[in-house]
């Protein structure tokens, strides 16, 4: 089911960073000693629960590590099922009351981190067990190919002269990163963010639809989840939002074209609270064993995904200082 909020709000500075960065090194782990109780044979069992609907990046993303998973023989069968609803905290509420379940685990990121406070859960990520941080991508400035803004300075100049006639649809709730992305961008352009139009979708599944039935003036979301859509002509990307021009995608970074933004979105995967140490080193142990394959490195090229890696106590003190930096954000917008 669609969910779709229209929502008129101040954006603080466009400084704010919420990117996985000092966290530890990208396509390093930390497991602090967990992967010493690794299985001798492939998990079993494993269920991979998407926090949103079908189609978008926390899905695709499910659906590529369970492939792996198997095809690499590291789990047998493992299951990927959605649960959307709320920005990502049904799923979040049903990891958190799994307690002690070795076998569950949710896929997640910035977004569910967000949703959770703008959505006033009672659940929050930092109960969960952390298990592995693994990607992080830039995000993307599109439009439907009958667009009339062919460039971003196209969009830019129609943007400022009447922000609130443009439409910005985005696949996550506010506080998510295709919410902060826009946003922080409105700063940079000298946009007052009390005039932008931002329409909240449940995930890139929902939002796709409303790019290719032009219901929305330009989206902003991570190009990953398209690229189907972008490389048949039927999505055109403006701009992207990283520090280097995304592989495969011909558009310019928003620093070429002289805006000074950069943002970067991550992924990663977490358990219930109270499961054993000893499923917690099999689970991290698997996705190790994972991150180490071929297929693996080529599903990141594939998918114009940054590796991230990162596992353990250090993925933990990362998820909770984004859970305090979003926390800050939502609250000074007066949406925590």
């Amino acid at each position: 089911m669609r969910q779709i909020r229209a929502l008129r709000i101040a954006a603080v500075a466009a400084g704010i960073a919420l990117m996985a960065t000092g966290c530890g090194a990208t396509g390093k782990s930390s497991t602090d000693g967990a992967s010493s109780g690794a299985p001798a044979g492939p998990l079993t069992g494993l269920q991979i629960m998407v926090p949103n609907t079908a189609g978008g990046g926390y899905d695709t993303t499910a659906r590529v590590a369970a492939k792996v998973l198997e095809d690499e023989k590291i789990a047998t069968n493992p299951e990927v099922f959605n649960l959307a609803g709320a920005g990502g905290t049904v799923g979040l509420a049903r990891i958190v009351n799994e307690k002690g379940n070795g076998d569950l685990t949710m896929l997640m990121g910035l977004g569910v981190v967000g949703a959770s406070y703008t959505n006033k859960s009672e659940s929050k990520l930092t109960a969960t067990t952390p298990l592995a941080r693994l990607i992080e991508e830039p995000g993307a400035i599109m439009v439907n190919k009958d667009s009339p803004y062919k460039t971003i300075d196209d969009l830019v100049t129609a943007w400022k002269a009447d922000p609130g006639s443009i439409s910005v649809g985005g696949g996550s709730s506010p506080g998510g990163p295709d919410h902060l992305l826009p946003m922080q961008l409105a700063g940079a352009l000298g946009i007052d963010a009390t005039k932008v139009n931002f329409v909240s979708y449940d995930g890139g599944g929902d939002l796709l639809p409303a790019i290719l039935g032009n219901k929305v003036g330009f989206a902003a979301s991570g190009a990953g989840e398209y690229l189907k859509q972008i490389e048949s002509g039927a999505v055109r990307v403006l701009a992207t939002s990283g520090e280097k021009r995304l592989d495969g995608v011909d558009a310019p970074t928003l620093k070429e074209s002289n805006i000074d933004l950069v943002f970067t979105n991550w992924r990663g995967i977490v358990a219930p609270p109270g499961i054993t140490d000893a499923d917690k080193a099999k689970l991290i142990a698997a996705l190790e064993k994972m991150h180490g394959t071929a297929a693996w490195k080529e599903a990141l090229k594939t998918n114009s995904w940054s590796d991230a890696f990162i596992t353990g106590a250090t993925f933990e003190s990362f998820l909770a200082e984004q859970d305090k930096r979003v926390a800050d954000v939502l609250t000074k917008l007066g949406l925590a």
